[in-house]
Order: C-alpha cells, then sequence, then structure tokens
C-alpha cells in the first residue's frame, strides 16, 4: 500500500510531475453514454417550482443517468430554459457510484454533493472520499470530472483541508 499527499506535489514541480505520472495509471474513464442518458429520479415527495425552475426532493432520494446512481436525503434540482443545469444532494452522507469503461465501480460519499450536468462534473464537500478501484481520496473537497475521471481534491478544488490519499500497488491487487 503506498500513501501520496498531493499537497506536497503541489510544492515542486518535479515532484508533481512525478505525483501526477503516478497518479495516471490509476484512472479509469466514465462510461461515455451515461451523460447522453435521461436522468431518472425517486424520492418521498416532490416540490416543482415551474417560475423559478426549482425542484425539491426530499426523502430517500434516489437519482440515475446511466450507470451512474445518486443517493440523498434531500435534493434540489436546478432548471433553466428546460434544461437541468446543477443538481444538489445532502446527506448524511450522500453518495454515488458510476461504471468505468474499464468495468470498474468509481464511488464517492460525502455530507453534501453538487453535480454540475452540462460540465459531467461532481464536487464533493465536507467529508468527501472518491474510491476509484483501490485507490481512496480524502478530503473535504473533492471535484470529479466524469467523462475524463479527472480528480482534484484539497486546495485545488478550493478545499481547506489536506487531501490523504492511498494508493494500492498492482501486486497486492493481483
Amino acid at each position: 500500500m503506498r500513501y501520496v499527499d498531493i499537497m506536497s506535489c503541489n510544492k515542486h514541480p518535479v515532484r508533481g510531475l512525478l505525483c501526477a505520472l503516478l497518479l495516471l495509471p490509476h484512472f479509469a474513464f466514465a462510461l461515455n453514454t451515461d451523460k447522453n442518458q435521461p436522468i431518472q429520479l425517486e424520492a418521498d415527495s416532490v416540490d416543482i417550482d415551474e417560475a423559478t425552475g426549482v425542484s425539491i426532493y426530499q426523502g430517500n432520494v434516489i437519482v440515475t443517468q446511466g450507470s451512474l446512481k445518486l443517493w440523498a436525503d434531500k435534493m434540489w434540482i436546478y432548471r433553466k430554459n428546460g434544461i437541468t443545469e446543477r443538481i444538489v444532494t445532502k446527506g448524511d452522507p450522500t453518495h454515488f457510484r458510476q461504471l468505468e469503461d474499464s468495468g470498474e465501480e468509481t464511488k464517492g460519499r460525502a455530507k453534501k454533493a453538487e453535480f454540475f450536468v452540462q460540465k459531467d462534473e461532481i464536487h464533493l464537500i465536507d467529508e468527501a472520499v472518491l474510491e476509484q478501484k483501490q485507490d481512496i481520496f480524502r478530503s473535504d473537497r473533492i471535484i470529479y470530472l466524469r467523462s475524463q475521471s479527472l480528480v482534484k481534491a484539497g486546495a485545488s478544488a478550493q478545499g481547506k483541508q489536506r487531501v490523504h490519499v492511498t494508493i494500492e500497488s498492482e501486486q497486492s491487487t493481483r
């Protein structure tokens, strides 16, 4: 098991390059077809305000878009001109999972998540954890760009806490 402190990687250009190279092979890409799928919702209750474009879903909220699945206690959907722009979820925790092209799953959880539909990215906020294969990222804020499987955490994601990363060695996954 290897541990990488991303904050120390940002201080030195050569170390930053080495960290980037170390992390690159561990990322897989989210299914390309997910972002083109319809968004399906389930909840115990919903309040829809057509005038403001805001819908509030409460109680065991489940969102599905292709292989992406989100769970939350409460969710706000913001729509403009008939297009869903942003989904905000809160829970204890709110969490998601998504299938990658490789067949692996990426999972995340936090107290709050913001899903920017058009940008195809998820922001995990407060007690954020993201798992890709055997690698685990922990911080107060993590940004996951789904279609690229790009992860930003800590200061690079406007967070205030240090990032803790656990990267499994190739030998331990065999």
